[in-house]
């Protein structure tokens, strides 16, 4: 995975993600100031262990000079046929109007973004 690319992409509400997404698509992918198709790169990849439980971590992806509306994100490889990796719901409508868009994963451990117990 070193040298895969990991990229992060953002989703309207009308878009379908769930268990079932196996890749990467720009169906309902948001658009606006700020954020290009496709999403951003995850840059300071981990991969480590604590105890039992393998993790996966990067640093906080974020859109900058940004105007757009987010309700979910798809992390997926872009190196490997754009497969999925993990599907993010945010809960609801995130908009950032002029400003930075910023997603806040957990601290690298046992609570990080992707973990297998």
């Amino acid at each position: 995975m070193a040298t895969d690319t990991i990229k992060i992409a953002l989703y309207t509400s009308s878009a379908s993600m769930d268990a079932t997404t196996t890749a990467y698509s720009t169906s309902n992918e948001i658009s606006g100031t700020g954020y290009s198709a496709g999403g951003v790169a995850l840059t300071s990849q981990t991969v480590a262990t604590s105890g039992t439980t393998a993790y996966f971590d990067a640093a906080d992806p974020s859109w900058t000079s940004a105007s757009f509306t987010a309700n979910g994100a798809l992390i997926y490889n872009s190196t490997n046929s754009n497969k999925a990796i993990a599907v993010l719901a945010f809960g609801g409508d995130f908009t950032v109007a002029g400003g930075t868009f910023k997603i806040i994963f957990p601290a690298a451990g046992a609570s990080a973004i992707i973990r297998i117990d």
